[in-house]
């Protein structure tokens, strides 16, 4: 089975055929109830990263909760659509990126199921090469971009956002961090799929970032944002070949994975 993870003002995907799915797990429920349908003769999962009506802030969402109720199902391979900023006026809005590289600037987010047996994954090259490629692949999407993910709610100051862009970062985002090391530990495939809806604070004049303007972007772009998830999705090898994702192998955990 494959997952997506819808971001903000990705709350549904599948029509009235798709099955919706009740998971419980060890760290609570997920933000949303699972829904299940198909694309491109793949079975595929699909919750809603905020919750179906945006009740989850992004230093609020129960990550480990989702990354394990998808895992539980008998997902394996996640694509994770999602809004951010750019950092560059290189990548303006509407533009479609598969970051290669993530930083995190988080703090205090619940980022590991491994609080005991000494337990440590590689996460050198945080997204899987496999899941990458394929989405890279497609018609008008750029390959390649550092991710940075900040605490939130809030936007970047214009200082932050100049301080980021002179790191050599390219895009910004809140939620990226800890789903994608969540998603290592489970031993899953995971790529984000980053839809840009705005130039970040520093990077232009004017007000500022606004949650309206970023939702009124990301609704103009979301029919062909889905079209192309669908394509990624169809895309997939229908056997799971990566090893890159595999991050357990040789070592004894202290729990059995779901």
């Amino acid at each position: 089975m494959l997952g997506v993870i819808g971001g903000s003002g990705f709350y549904s995907f599948f029509g009235p055929e798709a099955r919706t799915v009740t998971v419980d797990t060890p760290y609570g429920s997920p933000s949303a109830p699972v829904t299940v349908g198909a694309v491109g003769g793949h079975e595929v999962a699909f919750l809603p990263r905020h919750g179906v009506s945006h009740e989850y802030s992004p230093h609020t969402v129960p990550y480990r909760a989702n990354m394990w109720a998808l895992r539980s199902l008998g997902v394996r391979r996640i694509f994770a659509p999602c809004a951010v900023g750019s950092l560059t006026t290189d990548l303006g809005p509407g533009s479609i990126v598969v970051p290669d590289q993530l930083v995190d600037r988080t703090r205090g987010r619940a980022d590991t199921y491994f609080d005991s047996g000494g337990i440590h994954v590689s996460f050198a090259d945080p997204y899987c090469p496999a899941l990458r490629s394929v989405a890279a692949g497609l018609p008008g999407v750029v390959d390649g971009a550092t991710m940075v993910v900040i605490q939130g709610p809030r936007f970047s100051t214009r200082a932050e956002s100049r301080w980021f862009a002179d790191q050599g970062f390219t895009l910004v985002n809140m939620t990226g961090y800890p789903e994608a090391v969540l998603a290592r530990e489970l031993e899953m495939c995971y790529a984000a799929i980053a839809m840009v809806t705005d130039l970040d604070a520093g990077i232009e004049t004017g007000s500022g970032v606004t949650t309206v303007d970023v939702m009124v972007e990301f609704e103009r772009n979301l029919v062909p944002f889905k079209k192309l998830v669908h394509e990624a999705l169809a895309a997939v090898a229908t056997e799971r070949a990566c090893t890159h994702c595999l991050a357990h192998d040789g070592v004894k955990l202290p729990f059995e994975l779901p």
